[in-house]
C-alpha cells in the first residue's frame, strides 16, 4: 500500500466541460433547464417509455407541456414553498414530471421505492409530511388507503395508471389527468402562471430529498439545494460526457440518488435521452431493442446478468460451451495482461454483447455497493466499458470514478472535477476512513440538524464511515464498512464484504453473509440462487418442491463446497472460510435483512439468525429451524427443516478450535 492520504478531482486532468452541457449557473433549477431546453430543441426526443410493446417518445415541448399542466394544478391543490411532494412506484416519465413540476412550485421532491411497505412508508410520511403523493397504480394506491388516518397530512393522492382504479371512492384520489386538466383551466386564465413559477426558482431553492440506505436504522432524508443537484451533474458530466446523442435506460429506482443524477439531472443537463422499460422484468429485452449508449446497474444486476449468461450455456451444445470458456479465460488472461482480448472478440464477445443489448455501449457504470474483482474483470474482458463509481447519498451519490484508460478493477477511479478526498488516521500502510468534500454535498438531514452537524467534521469533511487507502497514482480502494471490519478471536482482520463479493461472483450463489467477528474462525450462511440452482438439478433429475427443500439437498451442498473451495483457494489461510450452511430462504428487504439497495444489514442477520450462528461455532453437525415466513402479499407459510453445517479444511479449523 502507498501512504499517500489526500488527492483532489482537480489535479486529475479531467477534460473541459462539452459544449452541449448546459449553463447551470444560468438555469439553475430543473424547471429553468426544462423551458431552456423547450424553447432551442423542442421537437428532440428528451424521453422514452415502452406500454404495450411499443416505444412513446416525448418531446422537450411535450414535457414541458406536462410538467406546466402538474405544476399548476400542483399550486390549485395548496402545494407551496416548503412543501412536501412524494412519488412512489416504477420508472416513469410521469415520475419525472411530478418531480419538476414540484420544484416549479419550489416544493421538495421525495421518491420512496417501490417495493416499500406500509410501514416504510409511514415512517417517510410521517417525517416529511408530503401534501401530495404521486403514486404509479393501484399496488402503490393500496399501500397509501391503508395507511387510512395515519397519513393526514396527504391531501391528494395523484394517479398515473388508471387500471383497477373504478372501485375506489377515497376523496383524495385523483387521476394525473383530472390534475393536469386543473392545471390547464388555471392556465388559460393566466397564461402566465407557469412561466412566473419558473422565473421565481432558484438555485437557492431546497429541492430534492433522497433517502439514505438505513443500514442500521430508519433512513435519513438528505437534501439539496438545486444548485448542488445540478452543480454536480455538471461536474460529473466532465468525468464521463454524455450528451444529446446518447441513450440511457433508466433500469434502477428513480428514488435512489445514482437514478436521480442519470434520469433527471444528465436527462436535463446533457439532453442525453432516458428510456423508461414497460417492467422490471422485461427491463434486459428492452434494453436490447434500445441499444443504449450509456448504462448503470447496481453490483447486484451485474451479478445476475453474468449468472445468467453462464446458465444460458448450461443449456448449449457441448462446442458452444467450449468456445464459452475458452473465450472467458483468453479474454480474463489478456485483461491481466493489460491487453485486449484477441480472436475471442469476434469469435465469442460481439455476438454476446448483442445479445445483452450492450453493442452500442461507450460507457458503463456499476455503483451503490462493492463488486468483486472477478465480476469486473468478466464484463470487461468481454469488452463493457465498465467503470466502478464510489460515493454516498450524502455526497450526492458517485463523486470518484474510472478515468478511460485508467481502470483498474480493485479500485473504485479519481475523484471527480472538484471533490476531494483525505485518509483520517491512517495505519502504517495508509488504511483509515475515507473522507470526502466537495461543493455539491447536501445541505443536511431533513428535520434531523443534530445528525447533520454529527455527520460532517469541523472542516466540513462528510464521514463515510468506509474504510480505505488511496494509491501512489491516487486511484481510491475501499476496504469495507469500517464498523463492520472484523478480527477474529485469534486476532485475523478480514473484510467480511471482501469475500463475500468473491462468493457471489458463483454462479450458483446469490448472496453470502461471512461470520466470525470474535469467533475463533470465518464460517458462511448462503442463499443459493434458485432459478439456476433449480435448472443445474432437473438437468440432474434431482427432485425438490422448494427453495427451502432444494437448499437441504446433498448434492446442492457439494456444489456450493465445490464454489467455496474455489474462494478459499485465493484467501490468505487465516481468512478461508472453515464452515458454511445453506440458509432456508433468499435474504430480503422486506424483511429487513436488505436495504432498499441490497447492502446486507449485519446486525438484523445476527439478531434473527443468532440460534442458527451459534450452532455454526458449535459441534453441531445440524441445526432445526421451525419458524415462519412471511410474504408481501399477507400471506405466511410455516418452514420445519434441517439445515445442515459443512466443515471445510478440517485440519485449519481443528487448530482454530
Amino acid at each position: 500500500m502507498s501512504a499517500r492520504l489526500t488527492v483532489t478531482g482537480d489535479e486529475i486532468g479531467w477534460a473541459p466541460a462539452a459544449d452541449f452541457i448546459a449553463d447551470v449557473a444560468k438555469h439553475d433549477s430543473l424547471p429553468k433547464l426544462l423551458q431552456h431546453n423547450a424553447a432551442n430543441w423542442p421537437a428532440d426526443i428528451a424521453q422514452r417509455e415502452k406500454e404495450y410493446g411499443i416505444w412513446r417518445a416525448y418531446s422537450w415541448a411535450d414535457v414541458e407541456g406536462h410538467v406546466s399542466r402538474m405544476a399548476v394544478g400542483f399550486a390549485e391543490l395548496g402545494v407551496a414553498p416548503g412543501d412536501v411532494v412524494a412519488l412512489i412506484g416504477d420508472n416513469r416519465p410521469e415520475w419525472v414530471w411530478g418531480e419538476v413540476a414540484a420544484h416549479a412550485c419550489r416544493a421538495h421532491s421525495l421518491g420512496v421505492y417501490r417495493d416499500a411497505l406500509e410501514q416504510e412508508i409511514l415512517y417517510l410520511i410521517g417525517h416529511a409530511k408530503p401534501k401530495v403523493i404521486v403514486a404509479e397504480d393501484e399496488e402503490q394506491v393500496d399501500k397509501l388507503l391503508e395507511l387510512g388516518a395515519q397519513i393526514p397530512s396527504v391531501r391528494k393522492i395523484v394517479y398515473h395508471d388508471v387500471r383497477g382504479m373504478r372501485k375506489y371512492d377515497d376523496p383524495r384520489l385523483m387521476p394525473i389527468d383530472e390534475l393536469e386538466a386543473l392545471g390547464q383551466a388555471a392556465l388559460d386564465k393566466a397564461p402566465s402562471r407557469y412561466g412566473d413559477m419558473v422565473a421565481a426558482t432558484s438555485g437557492d431553492d431546497a429541492s430534492v430529498l433522497c433517502t439514505t440506505s438505513g443500514t442500521t436504522s430508519n433512513p435519513k432524508l438528505a437534501i439539496w439545494k438545486n444548485s448542488a443537484f445540478l452543480g454536480h451533474a455538471y461536474s460529473y458530466l466532465r468525468a464521463d460526457a454524455r450528451g444529446p446523442q446518447d441513450e440511457y435506460l433508466a433500469v434502477l429506482p428513480l428514488s435512489w440518488v445514482m437514478e436521480q443524477m442519470y434520469s433527471v439531472a444528465w436527462n436535463f443537463v446533457s439532453r442525453m435521452k432516458v428510456n423508461f422499460p414497460e417492467e422490471q422484468h422485461t427491463a434486459m429485452a428492452d434494453m436490447r431493442e434500445i441499444g443504449p449508449t450509456f448504462v448503470l446497474l447496481s453490483p447486484r444486476v451485474w451479478e445476475v446478468v453474468a449468472a445468467d449468461v453462464r446458465a444460458r450455456m448450461m443449456d448449449a451444445s457441448g462446442w458452444k460451451r467450449a468456445i464459452y470458456e475458452w473465450g472467458v479465460k483468453s479474454g480474463a488472461k489478456a485483461i491481466d495482461g493489460g491487453r485486449k482480448p484477441g480472436l475471442v472478440e469476434p469469435l465469442l464477445f460481439r455476438a454476446l454483447r448483442d445479445r445483452l443489448g450492450f453493442s452500442r455501449l461507450a460507457s458503463a457504470a456499476t455503483g451503490g455497493a462493492a463488486m468483486g474483482p472477478d465480476t469486473f474483470k468478466y464484463f470487461q474482458a468481454m469488452g463493457v466499458p465498465l467503470k466502478q463509481l464510489y460515493g454516498q447519498t450524502e455526497a450526492l451519490g458517485a463523486h470518484t470514478i474510472h478515468k478511460d484508460g485508467d481502470v483498474d478493477n480493485e479500485t473504485v477511479g479519481y475523484p471527480m472535477p472538484g471533490c476531494e478526498l483525505k485518509i483520517k488516521e491512517p495505519d502504517a500502510e495508509g488504511l483509515g476512513e475515507i473522507l470526502v468534500r466537495h461543493p455539491n454535498m447536501m445541505s443536511g438531514y431533513y428535520k434531523q440538524p443534530e445528525e447533520s452537524a454529527e455527520s460532517f467534521d469541523e472542516e466540513g469533511w462528510f464521514l463515510t464511515g468506509d474504510a480505505g487507502y488511496l494509491t501512489e497514482k491516487g486511484h481510491l480502494v475501499v476496504i469495507d464498512r469500517i464498523k463492520d471490519m472484523s478480527t477474529t478471536s485469534t486476532g485475523v482482520r478480514f473484510s467480511p464484504q471482501f469475500i463475500e463479493n468473491k462468493l457471489k461472483f458463483s454462479t450458483f450463489i446469490a448472496e453470502a453473509v461471512i461470520l466470525g467477528k470474535d469467533r475463533p474462525y470465518l464460517s458462511a450462511m448462503i442463499c443459493i440462487r434458485f432459478p439456476i440452482v433449480s435448472k443445474w438439478a432437473e438437468e440432474r433429475r434431482i427432485s425438490f418442491t422448494t427453495y427451502t427443500d432444494l437448499s437441504a439437498r446433498r448434492e446442492v451442498y457439494d456444489l456450493i463446497r465445490e464454489e467455496v473451495e474455489r474462494v478459499n483457494a485465493t484467501l490468505p489461510p487465516m481468512q478461508r472460510i472453515q464452515k458454511f450452511l445453506l440458509l432456508y430462504k433468499e435474504l430480503d428487504a422486506d424483511d429487513g435483512e436488505l436495504t432498499r439497495t441490497k447492502k446486507v444489514r449485519r446486525g438484523v442477520i445476527a439478531e434473527k439468525y443468532g440460534d442458527i450462528i451459534g450452532s455454526i461455532y458449535s459441534e453441531a453437525p445440524s441445526v432445526h429451524v421451525d419458524t415462519v415466513i412471511h410474504f408481501q402479499d399477507g400471506s405466511s407459510q410455516r418452514v420445519v427443516t434441517t439445515l445442515g453445517i459443512e466443515r471445510i479444511g478440517a485440519e485449519q479449523l481443528e487448530a482454530a478450535e
